[in-house]
Protein backbone atom coordinates (compact mmCIF):
# COMPACT_ATOMS: atom_id res chain seq x y z
CA UNK A 1 0.00 0.00 0.00
CA UNK A 2 2.77 2.12 0.50
CA UNK A 3 4.24 1.47 -2.45
CA UNK A 4 1.45 2.77 -4.18
CA UNK A 5 1.22 6.01 -2.15
CA UNK A 6 4.62 6.92 -3.09
CA UNK A 7 5.06 5.94 -6.37
CA UNK A 8 2.04 8.59 -6.83
CA UNK A 9 3.56 11.32 -4.46
CA UNK A 10 7.02 10.72 -6.11
CA UNK A 11 5.71 11.61 -9.35
CA UNK A 12 3.07 14.68 -9.10
CA UNK A 13 3.98 15.38 -4.72
CA UNK A 14 0.21 14.42 -3.99
CA UNK A 15 -0.66 12.42 -1.33
CA UNK A 16 -3.95 10.61 -2.41
CA UNK A 17 -5.76 10.14 0.58
CA UNK A 18 -8.17 7.68 -1.71
CA UNK A 19 -5.71 5.17 -2.27
CA UNK A 20 -7.43 3.16 0.81
CA UNK A 21 -10.48 3.37 -0.85
CA UNK A 22 -8.62 1.83 -4.09
CA UNK A 23 -7.66 -0.87 -1.96
CA UNK A 24 -10.84 -1.74 0.04
CA UNK A 25 -12.66 -1.97 -3.89
CA UNK A 26 -9.98 -4.44 -4.99
CA UNK A 27 -10.72 -6.48 -2.10
CA UNK A 28 -14.11 -6.34 -2.93
CA UNK A 29 -13.73 -7.06 -6.25
CA UNK A 30 -12.14 -10.24 -5.23
CA UNK A 31 -14.48 -11.13 -3.02
CA UNK A 32 -16.87 -10.63 -5.45
CA UNK A 33 -15.13 -13.16 -8.41
CA UNK A 34 -14.30 -15.64 -5.12
CA UNK A 35 -17.37 -15.81 -4.36
CA UNK A 36 -18.52 -16.50 -7.70
CA UNK A 37 -16.41 -19.35 -8.31
CA UNK A 38 -15.55 -20.93 -5.15
CA UNK A 39 -18.16 -23.77 -6.30
CA UNK A 40 -16.18 -24.83 -9.60
CA UNK A 41 -13.62 -27.22 -7.77
CA UNK A 42 -10.73 -24.59 -9.12
CA UNK A 43 -7.75 -24.69 -6.27
CA UNK A 44 -7.52 -21.75 -3.99
CA UNK A 45 -4.32 -20.19 -5.09
CA UNK A 46 -6.05 -20.08 -9.00
CA UNK A 47 -9.10 -18.71 -7.64
CA UNK A 48 -7.02 -16.02 -5.88
CA UNK A 49 -4.63 -15.06 -8.73
CA UNK A 50 -8.45 -15.10 -11.24
CA UNK A 51 -10.30 -12.57 -8.67
CA UNK A 52 -6.68 -10.75 -8.31
CA UNK A 53 -6.65 -9.95 -11.82
CA UNK A 54 -10.17 -8.66 -11.85
CA UNK A 55 -9.38 -6.64 -8.74
CA UNK A 56 -6.32 -5.22 -10.77
CA UNK A 57 -8.24 -4.15 -13.86
CA UNK A 58 -11.16 -2.61 -11.86
CA UNK A 59 -8.96 -0.79 -9.69
CA UNK A 60 -6.66 0.26 -12.96
CA UNK A 61 -9.81 1.81 -14.34
CA UNK A 62 -11.16 3.69 -10.83
CA UNK A 63 -8.05 5.59 -10.56
CA UNK A 64 -7.42 6.56 -14.14
CA UNK A 65 -10.61 7.88 -13.99
CA UNK A 66 -10.57 9.75 -10.51
CA UNK A 67 -6.67 10.87 -11.88
CA UNK A 68 -8.86 12.17 -15.06
CA UNK A 69 -11.76 13.60 -13.70
CA UNK A 70 -10.76 14.62 -9.58
CA UNK A 71 -7.17 15.70 -9.68
CA UNK A 72 -6.14 16.58 -13.28
CA UNK A 73 -8.08 19.59 -13.67
CA UNK A 74 -6.45 21.10 -10.15
CA UNK A 75 -2.89 20.51 -11.19
CA UNK A 76 -2.10 23.56 -10.92
CA UNK A 77 -4.37 24.86 -8.13
CA UNK A 78 -2.87 25.59 -4.42
CA UNK A 79 -1.84 22.49 -2.73
CA UNK A 80 -4.88 22.26 -0.50
CA UNK A 81 -7.38 21.69 -3.32
CA UNK A 82 -6.66 18.19 -4.72
CA UNK A 83 -5.77 17.34 -0.66
CA UNK A 84 -9.55 18.05 -0.13
CA UNK A 85 -10.30 16.09 -3.37
CA UNK A 86 -8.75 13.27 -2.72
CA UNK A 87 -10.97 13.36 0.71
CA UNK A 88 -13.63 13.65 -0.93
CA UNK A 89 -12.91 10.66 -3.26
CA UNK A 90 -12.08 8.74 -0.33
CA UNK A 91 -15.77 9.40 1.15
CA UNK A 92 -17.18 8.95 -2.10
CA UNK A 93 -15.65 5.19 -2.83
CA UNK A 94 -16.73 4.39 0.42
CA UNK A 95 -20.31 5.69 -0.05
CA UNK A 96 -20.64 3.99 -3.19
CA UNK A 97 -19.27 0.64 -2.29
CA UNK A 98 -21.14 0.54 0.83
CA UNK A 99 -24.43 1.01 -1.97
CA UNK A 100 -23.20 -1.76 -4.10
CA UNK A 101 -22.02 -4.61 -1.45
CA UNK A 102 -24.43 -3.27 1.78
CA UNK A 103 -22.68 -2.21 4.68
CA UNK A 104 -22.02 -5.61 6.32
CA UNK A 105 -19.01 -7.83 7.24
CA UNK A 106 -18.64 -10.18 4.38
CA UNK A 107 -16.62 -13.46 5.43
CA UNK A 108 -13.55 -13.62 2.68
CA UNK A 109 -12.54 -17.65 2.39
CA UNK A 110 -9.60 -19.10 3.09
CA UNK A 111 -7.81 -20.08 0.00
CA UNK A 112 -4.27 -21.01 1.01
CA UNK A 113 -3.36 -23.70 3.12
CA UNK A 114 -3.74 -22.65 6.79
CA UNK A 115 -1.32 -24.33 8.54
CA UNK A 116 0.65 -22.66 11.13
CA UNK A 117 4.66 -22.60 10.98
CA UNK A 118 6.74 -22.12 14.31
CA UNK A 119 9.21 -20.09 13.99
CA UNK A 120 11.03 -19.85 17.79
CA UNK A 121 8.00 -18.47 19.71
CA UNK A 122 6.53 -16.78 16.65
CA UNK A 123 3.93 -17.86 14.28
CA UNK A 124 3.33 -17.35 10.59
CA UNK A 125 0.77 -19.19 7.91
CA UNK A 126 1.27 -19.80 3.70
CA UNK A 127 -0.65 -16.43 3.38
CA UNK A 128 1.94 -14.41 5.48
CA UNK A 129 4.46 -15.81 3.65
CA UNK A 130 3.01 -15.04 0.16
CA UNK A 131 2.75 -11.30 1.52
CA UNK A 132 6.84 -11.05 2.40
CA UNK A 133 7.58 -12.54 -1.03
CA UNK A 134 5.43 -10.96 -2.86
CA UNK A 135 6.36 -7.84 -1.37
CA UNK A 136 9.54 -7.98 -2.14
CA UNK A 137 8.85 -8.66 -5.95
CA UNK A 138 7.05 -6.16 -6.02
CA UNK A 139 9.61 -3.81 -5.00
CA UNK A 140 12.44 -5.20 -7.66
CA UNK A 141 9.72 -5.09 -10.06
CA UNK A 142 9.13 -1.51 -9.34
CA UNK A 143 13.15 -0.42 -9.07
CA UNK A 144 13.63 -2.04 -12.26
CA UNK A 145 10.63 -0.44 -14.16
CA UNK A 146 11.75 3.03 -12.74
CA UNK A 147 15.26 2.97 -12.95
CA UNK A 148 15.76 0.64 -16.36
CA UNK A 149 12.80 1.14 -18.29
CA UNK A 150 11.33 4.41 -20.43
CA UNK A 151 8.66 4.75 -18.75
CA UNK A 152 10.71 5.18 -15.68
CA UNK A 153 13.36 7.39 -17.04
CA UNK A 154 9.68 9.46 -18.12
CA UNK A 155 8.45 9.07 -14.49
CA UNK A 156 12.02 10.47 -13.32
CA UNK A 157 12.15 13.57 -15.43
CA UNK A 158 8.34 14.12 -15.11
CA UNK A 159 8.64 14.41 -11.27
CA UNK A 160 11.96 16.67 -11.45
CA UNK A 161 10.32 18.94 -13.99
CA UNK A 162 7.39 18.29 -15.98
CA UNK A 163 6.97 21.32 -18.13
CA UNK A 164 10.90 20.32 -19.02
CA UNK A 165 10.17 17.15 -19.55
CA UNK A 166 7.23 17.93 -21.66
CA UNK A 167 9.51 19.83 -23.49
CA UNK A 168 11.85 16.62 -24.50
CA UNK A 169 9.08 14.75 -25.66
CA UNK A 170 7.19 12.93 -22.86
CA UNK A 171 3.93 13.23 -22.24
CA UNK A 172 3.47 14.30 -18.81
CA UNK A 173 -0.12 13.15 -18.57
CA UNK A 174 0.24 10.38 -19.76
CA UNK A 175 2.89 9.80 -17.57
CA UNK A 176 0.95 10.26 -14.41
CA UNK A 177 -2.49 8.12 -15.76
CA UNK A 178 0.51 5.55 -16.11
CA UNK A 179 1.42 6.04 -12.63
CA UNK A 180 -1.72 6.46 -11.40
CA UNK A 181 -2.67 2.99 -12.74
CA UNK A 182 0.17 0.85 -11.33
CA UNK A 183 -0.63 3.01 -8.11
CA UNK A 184 -3.85 1.17 -8.27
CA UNK A 185 -2.50 -2.44 -9.08
CA UNK A 186 -0.54 -2.07 -5.99
CA UNK A 187 -3.57 -1.36 -3.78
CA UNK A 188 -5.76 -3.94 -5.68
CA UNK A 189 -3.04 -6.40 -4.97
CA UNK A 190 -2.61 -5.25 -1.14
CA UNK A 191 -6.24 -5.60 -0.90
CA UNK A 192 -6.28 -9.41 -1.75
CA UNK A 193 -3.42 -10.14 0.19
CA UNK A 194 -5.12 -8.36 3.19
CA UNK A 195 -8.24 -9.59 2.88
CA UNK A 196 -6.94 -13.28 2.78
CA UNK A 197 -4.95 -12.45 5.44
CA UNK A 198 -7.75 -11.16 7.93
CA UNK A 199 -10.61 -13.38 6.25
CA UNK A 200 -13.28 -10.08 6.09
CA UNK A 201 -14.23 -7.63 3.92
CA UNK A 202 -16.10 -4.59 4.60
CA UNK A 203 -16.78 -0.76 2.82
CA UNK A 204 -14.86 0.95 5.55
CA UNK A 205 -11.95 -1.65 5.35
CA UNK A 206 -9.68 0.72 3.15
CA UNK A 207 -9.27 3.67 5.82
CA UNK A 208 -6.84 2.65 8.43
CA UNK A 209 -4.46 0.71 6.05
CA UNK A 210 -4.62 3.77 3.91
CA UNK A 211 -3.59 6.22 6.54
CA UNK A 212 -1.04 3.49 8.24
CA UNK A 213 0.58 3.18 4.63
CA UNK A 214 1.38 6.97 4.59
CA UNK A 215 2.83 6.64 7.83
CA UNK A 216 4.69 3.67 6.49
CA UNK A 217 5.75 6.24 3.19
CA UNK A 218 6.69 9.29 5.19
CA UNK A 219 8.29 6.80 8.18
CA UNK A 220 10.70 5.33 5.11
CA UNK A 221 11.02 8.67 2.98
CA UNK A 222 7.92 9.44 1.03
CA UNK A 223 8.85 9.65 -2.56
CA UNK A 224 11.45 6.95 -2.02
CA UNK A 225 10.35 3.56 -3.16
CA UNK A 226 12.82 1.15 -0.88
CA UNK A 227 11.84 3.25 1.75
CA UNK A 228 8.31 2.79 1.80
CA UNK A 229 8.70 -1.01 2.16
CA UNK A 230 11.31 -0.47 4.74
CA UNK A 231 8.89 2.07 6.68
CA UNK A 232 6.00 -0.49 6.17
CA UNK A 233 8.10 -3.71 7.34
CA UNK A 234 9.16 -1.81 10.62
CA UNK A 235 6.09 -0.11 11.47
CA UNK A 236 4.70 -3.48 11.54
CA UNK A 237 6.91 -4.99 13.54
CA UNK A 238 6.76 -1.77 16.06
CA UNK A 239 2.62 -2.43 15.96
CA UNK A 240 3.25 -5.86 16.95
CA UNK A 241 5.59 -5.97 19.43
CA UNK A 242 3.53 -3.20 20.90
CA UNK A 243 0.83 -4.79 21.21
CA UNK A 244 2.55 -7.88 23.23
CA UNK A 245 4.15 -5.38 25.42
CA UNK A 246 1.84 -2.59 25.80
CA UNK A 247 -0.12 -4.54 28.61
CA UNK A 248 3.48 -4.64 30.71
CA UNK A 249 4.29 -1.20 29.87
CA UNK A 250 1.22 1.11 31.27
CA UNK A 251 0.54 -1.60 34.03
CA UNK A 252 -2.60 -3.19 32.15
CA UNK A 253 -4.43 -0.06 31.75
CA UNK A 254 -4.34 -0.73 27.63
CA UNK A 255 -4.58 -3.62 25.86
CA UNK A 256 -3.06 -5.31 22.62
CA UNK A 257 -6.28 -3.53 20.78
CA UNK A 258 -4.86 -0.41 21.47
CA UNK A 259 -1.98 -1.20 18.90
CA UNK A 260 -3.35 1.01 16.29
CA UNK A 261 -1.62 3.85 18.38
CA UNK A 262 2.00 3.36 17.97
CA UNK A 263 1.27 4.15 13.58
CA UNK A 264 0.56 7.62 14.68
CA UNK A 265 3.36 8.07 17.71
CA UNK A 266 6.18 6.94 15.02
CA UNK A 267 4.92 9.42 12.34
CA UNK A 268 4.75 12.15 15.30
CA UNK A 269 8.59 11.12 16.16
CA UNK A 270 9.86 10.87 12.72
CA UNK A 271 8.21 14.08 11.47
CA UNK A 272 9.39 15.99 14.69
CA UNK A 273 13.03 14.05 14.60
CA UNK A 274 13.83 13.30 11.14
CA UNK A 275 10.96 14.84 8.71
CA UNK A 276 12.63 13.46 5.60
CA UNK A 277 12.33 9.82 6.80
CA UNK A 278 14.49 7.25 7.27
CA UNK A 279 15.96 6.59 3.84
CA UNK A 280 15.61 10.17 2.76
CA UNK A 281 18.18 12.43 2.08
CA UNK A 282 18.54 16.58 2.64
CA UNK A 283 17.83 18.27 -0.73
CA UNK A 284 18.75 22.26 -1.06
CA UNK A 285 17.01 24.16 -4.12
Amino acid sequence: VALGYTMVYGIINLINFAHGEVLMVGAMVSWTIVMALKDSGMPGWLLMLLSLIAAIVVCAILNFIIEKLAYRPLRNAPRLAPLITAMGVSLLLQTLAMIIWKPNYKSYPILLPSEPYFIGGAVINTTQIVILVVTAVTLAGLMYLVNQTRLGRAMRATAENPRVAGLMGVKPDMVISATFVIGAALAALAGVMYAANYGSVTHTMGFLPGLKAFTAAVFGAVGNLAGAMVGGVLLGLIESFGAGYIGVLTGGVLGSHYSDIFAFIVLILILTLRPQGLLGERVAE
